[in-house]
């Protein structure tokens, strides 16, 4: 099956780019990203961010910008069956040329998950020196670490505000 990205969360005042590699088949059901109600993701960032939690969408995009926060996946589109990442085949990365040039601020840029990190380097090669971090991937699949210790790590976020 042919999976599609979505079109990036972002503002101009964005400083950092989470990036995951390409929307589940939950997510991509819903047209939301980390739709998957198992998926830590939005969990963390409003724990980091100090909000109130929230299932509404929008109110989980305005968290990100508000908090200068971008949010994309490495890949455009991809021939996958289900939502693992090591099904991904066929990928096209996104254009993160134009999209930096667009973002100036962004400075960091992290990584939701091994697989995220591996094909941005694979796919991605940028004239620009980012601050990058690969954070354990928030999704149910990644079940080696505890809520609390991927939390941990994704706090890192606090310390680039």
């Amino acid at each position: 099956m042919k999976s599609f990205s979505f079109a990036p969360i972002s503002s101009p005042t964005s400083k950092i780019l989470i990036l995951g590699t390409m929307p589940g088949t939950k997510s991509l059901e819903l047209n939301q990203y980390y739709g998957h109600n198992q998926n830590n993701f939005w969990k963390f960032m409003f724990e980091i961010l100090n909000e109130e939690f929230s299932n509404i969408y929008e109110e989980r995009k305005k968290l990100l910008i508000k908090n200068h926060i971008a949010l994309w996946d490495v890949l455009q589109f991809c021939d996958r069956i289900g939502s693992l990442d090591s099904a991904i085949k066929n990928e096209i990365a996104n254009d993160f040329e134009s999209f930096l040039a667009s973002h100036l601020q962004i400075d960091t840029i992290l990584f939701n998950g091994q697989k995220a990190a591996a094909f941005f380097k694979k796919y991605i090669h940028l004239n620009k020196e980012y601050k990058t971090f690969t954070l354990p991937s928030t999704s149910p699949a990644n079940a080696s670490k505890t809520f609390q210790s991927k939390l941990d790590e994704w706090k890192v976020i606090q310390t680039l505000l």
